[in-house]
C-alpha cells in the first residue's frame, strides 16, 4: 500500500481517485473546486480544498511524506506547471505530471516531474489500435518498440501447442497467457495447446507482433 497525494480532481483525476481506492491505497486528494472534492470523498483517504500553487498551503500537506505525487490538473497547464515545480521544491520524492502536447512534457520535466503521462494520447493510440483490426483486444505500450496485445488465436495455430508452432524461434514474440473466458491462464509451457475460442498475451517488438498477426 502506497501513500498518494493527487492533485486535481476532474474527470481524469477522478478516474484515478477510483481506481487508487480499488487498489486499497491511501490517497490525499486535493482541488480548488468543493463540488469536485466532495464527488471524490468515498474514494480517498482525506481531501482537501485548496490551491496547489500556493506555496504555503502545498508545504502544510507535507509532501515529503507521500510515496507518489500526481499532478493530475487538466485545464489550466501554467496551474499544473507551477504545482509540479512547488512539489519538487518541498522535497516531494517522486511526481508524476499530466499533459496534453510534447511541448507540456518538456516544461514538466525541467521542472521536477519524474514522469509525464498523456491521457488522451495514449488513450488515442489504444482505441486506434483496438479497433482497426477485428482479432486485437487489447492493448499495452510498454516502450516505444514493445508493447503486449491480446490477440485471438490464428485459425492456422489453433489446437496446435507452442513447441509445435516454435513460436519464439519463428515470429520472435512470446507467448505470455491465455485468456479464457475473462480467466487468465498464466502457466504456459510448450506443450500449452491453444484453443481456438481463446484468447493469447503476447509480448515482443511492435513490428513483430504486426507482422505476424497482420495488424
Amino acid at each position: 500500500m502506497k501513500s498518494i497525494l493527487l492533485i486535481g480532481l476532474g474527470r481524469f483525476g477522478r478516474h484515478i481517485a477510483m481506481k487508487l481506492d480499488e487498489l486499497h491505497h491511501q490517497v490525499m486528494a486535493v482541488d480548488t473546486d468543493e463540488k469536485r472534492v466532495e464527488a471524490v470523498l468515498p474514494y480517498v483517504t482525506n481531501a482537501q480544498i485548496g490551491d496547489a500553487t500556493d506555496e504555503e498551503f502545498l508545504s502544510s500537506l507535507g509532501v515529503r511524506n507521500f510515496d507518489v505525487c500526481i499532478v493530475a490538473i487538466g485545464d489550466n497547464f501554467q496551474s499544473s506547471l507551477e504545482t509540479t515545480s512547488l512539489l519538487k521544491e518541498l522535497g516531494a520524492g517522486y511526481v508524476v505530471s499530466r499533459a496534453a502536447r510534447d511541448v507540456q512534457a518538456k516544461f514538466l520535466l525541467r521542472n521536477g516531474a519524474d514522469e509525464v503521462v498523456y491521457p488522451e494520447k495514449q488513450l488515442a493510440a489504444w482505441t486506434a489500435i483496438r479497433y482497426s483490426a477485428d482479432h486485437i483486444f487489447d492493448y499495452v505500450e510498454l516502450d516505444e518498440e514493445h508493447a503486449i496485445f491480446e490477440v485471438a488465436v490464428p485459425e492456422g495455430w489453433a489446437e496446435k501447442t507452442i513447441g509445435q508452432l516454435n513460436v519464439r524461434r519463428k515470429y520472435n514474440i512470446n507467448i505470455m497467457a491465455m485468456k479464457h473466458d475473462g480467466k487468465m491462464k498464466l502457466n504456459i509451457s510448450p506443450d500449452t495447446v491453444l484453443p481456438a475460442e481463446d484468447t493469447m498475451l503476447v509480448l515482443g517488438n511492435i513490428r513483430d507482433i504486426q507482422r505476424c498477426f497482420h495488424i
